[in-house]
């Protein structure tokens, strides 16, 4: 796992997080698990609070899901009856060799490992199984939405992760690319509340969060797309990036 301070900051924010992060598009879940037959055996891999895995768990597949957190297994094990998160990360990873159908990842992968845990998920999946991190992306090409990431140092763009997910080492096939778009009803509060979910703001000094927070308001007090109004309309892409076990 690189940068652990902030990829073990989540947990302290774990209810917010789970409150206010945006879900997966249905559609996007199924396409990642497209060949993966009925009721097949799935790892939600960086887990979190149990967003993606009651995605998952919606379409009628098994979830297991690991995380490293204690405070975000906690949380997903409050919220997501019958499943229980297991203690592990991408380099380590709790399962026998060829134990599962697929391994799906949301909003985690760019903390692993990628060498290690390439291999890793790969023991782990069966051959032909099926790899797939997902991505919730903000729409950036809204004025005010590329204006929010600025302002809170938000980094994972979509054309940013198309640079960078390239492939998943030798293990597995070439990477397919599935794209699907969505978005969140939010007041203001609760888009400074998600961001406040964000690594970036967890792990700031106090000054920078103050700078973030003041910012923020401004812009929905002032931005011609934004002054006034209850909630807002915040749209997101959905990237998936799907690969088969060789």
């Amino acid at each position: 796992m690189t940068d652990p301070t902030q990829a073990l900051s989540f947990g302290a924010a774990a209810a917010d997080y789970d409150r206010f992060r945006p879900r997966y598009p249905q559609a996007a879940v199924r396409w990642a698990l497209d060949g993966v037959g009925p009721a097949g055996r799935v790892v939600d891999l960086g887990a979190g609070t149990g967003i993606l895995t009651r995605a998952i768990l919606d379409l009628g597949h098994e979830v297991l899901p690991v995380e490293p957190d204690p405070g975000m297994r906690a949380r997903l094990d409050d919220v997501t009856p019958g499943v229980t998160a297991l203690a592990g990360t991408a380099e380590s990873v709790p399962l026998p060799d060829g134990a599962v159908d697929a391994v799906l990842v949301g909003q985690a992968y760019h903390w692993f490992d990628k060498e290690r845990a390439h291999a890793e998920i790969g023991r782990a999946i069966r051959s032909g199984g099926t790899f797939a991190p997902i991505w919730n992306t903000r729409d950036d090409s809204v004025r005010w939405v590329a204006e929010l990431g600025r302002i809170a140092d938000l980094r994972d763009t979509a054309g940013n992760l198309v640079e960078k997910v390239t492939g998943f080492g030798p293990t597995f096939g070439p990477v397919e690319l599935g794209e699907f778009t969505h978005s969140a009803t939010l007041t203001p509060d609760e888009v400074v509340g998600m961001l406040h979910t964000r690594s970036y703001w967890l792990t700031a000094p106090p000054h920078e969060q103050e700078r973030v927070d003041r910012e923020l308001r401004e812009l929905f007090a002032t931005h011609p797309d934004l002054a006034g109004r209850e909630t807002v309309e915040l749209p997101y892409r959905t990237l998936v990036f799907r690969a088969r076990r060789r």
